[in-house]
């Protein structure tokens, strides 16, 4: 099969490595791969030249492989390695006229070498453009004989609803064109028959994520991260100055960047297109709930306005209008930031060069299962699930969102968003509002202790923030236990207010303090203090620790009934080693720092040529962050693998030396080997030299990303509703006889597409709690990609070394099968 990769519409960070991942899986499946430069626009151009440009580089000595690639027919990867092509791209010196061009030639040959590093690369390196005559009978015609002529007979399109619309009618208009183009004699039988059906996949590349049926489109958590940036730097400024800043973002029929940025930098109002404010003087709405505010000693004001925000008779709300509002009314020296193209712009987030990847995996899959009675298929992600949905149903439901809204049925458009938009618009309003009025009466009200537990992880504060707007809100008194178990013994237990926690979705590390300390240390002392505070409800927030430490109370309520609560953990740990949940606040962060820092030591690495970087990561016995770094990035050895050093010497022998990372997990051997340094230096001989890069608690501070704050705040507001329902039930029960279920003490974890409570008496059977971490993992098929993208089982043998000390090596001997 012949397989092409289109980018098309507005370019998105995460584009690249949609192309990079198309064509990497697309080779380790037998195809050719090509990619169609300028989207559609390219593929009505086509070929001018269509000769093989005589400079292909033909990096092996096989007249028979030689023979094969100029005639179409590689086969394996080394066949596939590189066409000559990829350094114009990524260069932009393509339409150079001077020397090897792309002058004429849009729909380009391209190998494994050519993506390299792609997925580190903003925007599209293939160009994108919206065609005109595409969109046209005569375009599609002319798009159709160029992949005939080509001989290429399936296509992966990355764009927005538009361009995902013209595939499925250019898909379903393919035989009649065909058949038009053989009877004007342009294509032979041979060509008729051969192509008689076109297998068209789709990806969702838009900042706005504005389309149904996925969580997430390609480039939108980039472009969050961008917006939160830009805040977290104004927010200095406006607290100094105490000004109010109205922030305008992207977003002109969905309201996801505004939404969500609202959450993750704890703004004081939004307006997003999907529900207007309820009344028509919204004026006054915003002024009250801003005013309040100020009155509790507020210093800085934040609103964000979506681009395509109005009220409910669909007049545009404008940021300037908005300025003016807060000025003459309020008093507040006011300002207007546009952010515009910069929220398209720079590096890919970890997420947008992981989720493309493994997109661009399953869009390889559906293109070699597609047969022409099945549908267009769009790749989504729902949760943690790579998701196939048919391509026109997820663009009518996206489309029926901005019908909604021109048509005023705003209940309508929020319904037609995903669950997950909706619960992030009520956690707003609960986290960013201050309430006059309880929400529960007296009777209903708990007293809820909040603690921190194991090491410190991105997002922690904007959970325990969410938490106590919450319990503000309803009523309950908040009560932060500092320092762990071992404050809750020193009695360092106080109250939380509004304003208190106002800033701390920007906070990394814990501003509880945290600390290892299980309950076990004292339990009956502990229980005095559960008592003494008269706690009706326990909010673990931490790691695995956090998992022990309920348990332990959890088992001891046979012996204290102050333990007879209910209780809930929050997972929060870089190392995302808890049990049965697929993903712990603090893990994004870690693996965002784990990206950055690899994007700065590549450049050493490529400059130096022949230099292997071996960069150690945090993680304990749990290899999650060096597995999904390593797909954003390269090579991975993990605790649960073990340590292999080859492909370097095979890549290395066939490809360029342009510079290796090789990312490890900490202790990733029971038994301590040699450093994997010294391996790659004795056993490269000549070849290339290496070194050596340990991020250690780099990984654990720093800002959090939008991602673990906007999931905090989810996941926390779920878990103040658990603690409540419980609660509820126990108040049912004689005061002094009542006994709490054991699903009342559990997890919060993501399964798969769902959010799922689990007991801790039942995690602990899935929990490997000597090596900490659990009996199964959702991302250990991941690793197999991680090396299959690297190339290390295409090129040559893969072999293991043994030895204690780079001098005590035994020799190298091939793994078994």
């Amino acid at each position: 099969m012949k397989l092409a990769v289109l980018t098309s519409g507005g370019d998105s960070a995460g584009m690249s490595a949609v192309v990079r991942a198309v064509v990497k899986a697309g080779i380790l499946s037998g195809c050719e791969t090509w990619i169609v430069r300028e989207g559609y626009e390219g593929l009505v151009r086509g070929n001018t030249d269509t000769q093989i440009p005589p400079t292909i580089e033909e990096p092996f000595a096989d007249p028979a492989a030689r023979q094969r690639v100029r005639s179409g027919k590689a086969t394996n990867l080394v066949e596939n390695l590189r066409f000559g092509d990829g350094d114009l791209l990524r260069d932009g010196t393509g339409d150079h006229a001077r020397g090897r061009t792309l002058k004429g030639r849009y729909i380009v040959r391209a190998g494994w070498d050519d993506v390299r590093g792609w997925f580190a690369e903003g925007g599209t390196l293939i160009g994108t453009a919206r065609s005109k005559t595409f969109r046209t009978p005569a375009g599609r015609l002319a798009a159709a004989y160029n992949l005939i002529r080509e001989g290429i007979d399936a296509l992966v399109v990355c764009g927005g609803d538009g361009s995902l619309t013209g595939a499925d009618l250019f898909r379903s208009e393919w035989p009649s064109f065909v058949t038009t183009l053989h009877s004007e004699g342009k294509i032979t039988d041979e060509q008729l028959s051969k192509h008689g059906h076109l297998r068209i996949v789709g990806l969702v590349g838009s900042i706005d994520n504005d389309m149904s049926l996925t969580d997430l489109t390609i480039g939108a958590p980039t472009a969050l991260h961008r917006i939160c940036e830009a805040i977290d730097n104004i927010n200095s400024t406006a607290a100094s100055h105490s000004r109010a800043f109205v922030l305008e973002v992207m977003g002109r029929h969905c309201g996801w960047l505004a939404l969500l940025a609202g959450v993750s930098a704890g703004a004081d109002f939004i307006f997003i297109p999907e529900r207007p404010p309820q009344t028509d003087s919204w004026e006054d709405e915003m002024c009250d709930a801003i005013q309040m505010h100020r009155e509790v000693g507020k210093r800085k004001t934040l609103v964000i306005v979506a681009e395509g925000a109005h009220d409910s008779n669909l007049k545009p709300i404008r940021a300037d209008y908005v300025r003016d509002v807060l000025t003459e009314r309020l008093g507040l020296d006011s300002r207007v930031t546009t952010l515009g193209h910069i929220q398209r712009g720079g590096r890919p987030c970890a997420y947008d060069r992981i989720l493309p990847t493994l997109q661009g995996i399953e869009a390889v899959k559906a293109v070699l299962e597609a047969t022409p009675d099945t549908p267009s298929y769009m790749i989504g992600v729902s949760e943690n699930k790579i998701t196939r949905v048919p391509l026109m149903e997820a663009v009518a439901m996206t489309r029926a969102v901005a019908d909604a809204i021109a048509a005023k049925d705003f209940a309508k458009a929020m319904s037609l968003r995903d669950p997950e938009f909706l619960q992030s618009l009520e956690g707003f309003m609960t986290t960013s509002l201050l309430y006059k009025e309880k929400m529960l009466s007296e009777e209903k009200r708990m007293r809820v202790a909040i603690m921190h537990i194991g090491a410190p992880a991105g997002g922690m504060n904007a959970a325990t923030r969410a938490a106590v707007r919450y319990c503000i809100k309803q009523g309950h008194t908040p009560l932060a236990v500092h320092n762990g178990f071992k404050g809750l013994l020193d009695d360092a237990i106080h109250e939380l207010s509004w304003l208190g926690v106002d800033g701390w979705t920007s906070r990394g590390g814990s501003e509880l303090g945290t600390n290892r300390t299980l309950p076990s240390v004292d339990l009956g002392a502990v229980a005095a203090r559960f008592q003494q505070h008269n706690f009706h409800a326990l909010m673990l927030i931490g790691g695995f620790e956090a998992f022990n430490a309920l348990l332990i109370l959890e088992n001891g309520r046979s012996l204290y009934p102050a333990f007879h609560i209910p209780m809930v953990h929050l997972p929060a740990t870089i190392s995302n080693n808890v049990p049965m949940t697929e993903f712990s606040l603090g893990s994004d962060t870690s693996l965002n720092a784990l990206v950055d820092a690899c994007d700065a030591i590549k450049q050493s690495a490529s400059a130096s040529r022949n230099r292997v970087f071996v960069v150690e990561t945090q993680g304990g016995q749990c290899g999650y962050i060096a597995t999904m770094g390593a797909l954003a990035r390269q090579l991975v050895y993990t605790p649960e693998q073990g340590m292999d050093l080859d492909m370097l010497r095979a890549d290395d022998a066939k490809g360029k030396s342009e510079g290796r990372l090789v990312i490890r997990s900490f202790l990733p051997t029971k038994k301590r080997t040699a450093p994997p340094e010294d391996m790659f230096r004795v056993e490269g001989g000549g070849l290339f030299d290496s070194r050596f890069a340990s991020l250690g608690h780099i990984l654990q501070g720093g800002v959090p990303t939008p991602m673990d704050r906007a999931r905090a705040a989810r996941l926390s507001l779920r878990c103040m509703a658990f603690l409540e329902e419980y609660h509820q039930s126990l108040l049912a029960q004689p005061l002094k006889s009542r006994c709490a279920p054991p699903e009342s003490a559990a997890v919060i974890t993501i399964q798969r597409s769902a959010l799922k409570w689990v007991p801790v008496t039942e995690m602990v059977k899935h929990a490997d709690m000597k090596n900490r971490r659990g009996k199964e993992v959702w991302w250990e098929s991941v690793k197999v990609w991680v090396e299959a993208l690297s190339g290390r089982s295409e090129l040559g043998q893969v072999y293991v070394v043994s030895g204690s000390n780079p001098s005590d090596y035994l020799s190298l001997r091939p793994k078994p099968p």
